[in-house]
């Protein structure tokens, strides 16, 4: 099928609709799986370095800083890559949404959402991103095959979540109805948003990444000014540099990761990170915050692992199993 494309400074712009055949991803090895659990160590630094940084440093102030921090990174690096960014409009609107989709609106809402919601019952909630991605991709844009086993997967990744967090969280679901909700519509906004970043497949990832960044960062950062008074702050030390390292470490080359995974694995198995977090952002938060290990650690780490490996072993690699059997 042919594709629109827009004069990007090098780089083609992608197509306005995803196809099966420009959608799918191609054969997989090991190096695909290594970026998807580079994926996850970069996100799971969110769970602690947000902690540190939200301790004297309020949350608008805090996203926009660590946004624009990211896109000055990954403009200097496309410098001396000599690659430029886009300036057609086309692409400008596609980076705006899918920042306003992945990024802007879910963190907004949920740090919003936190003030009411404990930390715990957070966590399960926006663990429901694979099984809302599932259900989008099987019952509407069908873009690539949702496989039975592949919402095994996501429901088997949810239980270790919960076994991860404790039973014990479960317990205050509905005390908080409307904020709850509007972590589960931020999750659903996450779903979408790894769908829609294949129309931005045919960018070089870490033009993509620059992009959203810049155009996120940009907008939060009027209302910083207005809400926050940003110049009358006091950051700890820690504070600063949490946010710099998320703003390098999490944002830059995880944004970046994601949309190379998304090329690579496809949106379903791109999603399984968000298991894959889970444990490592315990571990984090036990080496960098001095938090206990979980009690049900160990379980947990099973159902994740099993889960995980439910959403990511392509579909014909199991049916040319069973067919050996």
């Amino acid at each position: 099928m042919p594709k629109s494309t827009a004069n990007t400074g090098g780089v083609t712009a992608p197509a306005i609709t995803p196809t099966p055949s420009t959608s799918a991803p191609g054969a997989r090895g090991w190096r695909d799986y290594a970026l998807l659990l580079a994926l996850a160590c970069c996100w799971s630094s969110t769970y602690p370095l947000t902690k540190i940084g939200l301790g004297s440093i309020p949350p608008v102030t805090f996203i926009s800083a660590r946004s624009l921090v990211a896109a000055a990174f990954l403009l200097v690096v496309l410098r001396i890559r000599g690659i430029r960014i886009p300036t057609d409009i086309k692409a400008w609107k596609l980076f705006a949404f899918q920042q306003t989709i992945n990024s802007t609106i879910p963190f907004l809402v949920i740090t919003w959402a936190q003030l009411y919601v404990p930390a715990s019952n957070t966590v399960v909630l926006a663990s429901t991103t694979p099984i809302f991605a599932f259900l989008i991709t099987w019952a509407i844009t069908r873009h690539e095959p949702a496989s039975l086993l592949k919402l095994v997967g996501a429901i088997l990744g949810l239980g270790g979540t919960v076994a991860i967090i404790g039973l014990d969280a479960l317990s205050g679901f509905g005390k908080e109805i409307v904020a709850e909700i509007a972590i589960l519509l931020a999750t659903v906004s996450f779903a979408c948003a790894t769908i829609f970043g294949l129309r931005l497949s045919d960018y070089d990832p870490m033009v993509v990444a620059a992009g959203s960044l810049l155009f996120g960062g940009s907008v939060l950062l009027p209302v910083a000014l207005i809400v926050d008074h940003p110049w009358t702050l006091h950051p700890t030390p820690q504070a600063l540099v949490a946010t710099v390292v998320m703003g390098i470490f999490s944002s830059a080359f995880g944004l970046m990761l994601f949309y190379m995974c998304l090329t690579r694995l496809g949106t379903l198995t791109t999603n399984a990170q968000g298991y894959l977090r889970i444990p490592i952002g315990v571990a984090l938060s036990v080496i960098l915050l001095g938090e206990t290990l979980p009690s049900n650690l160990a379980l947990g780490l099973v159902l994740v692992m099993a889960g995980v490996a439910a959403m990511t072993v392509p579909t014909d690699a199991v049916k040319r199993w069973l067919r050996k059997r």
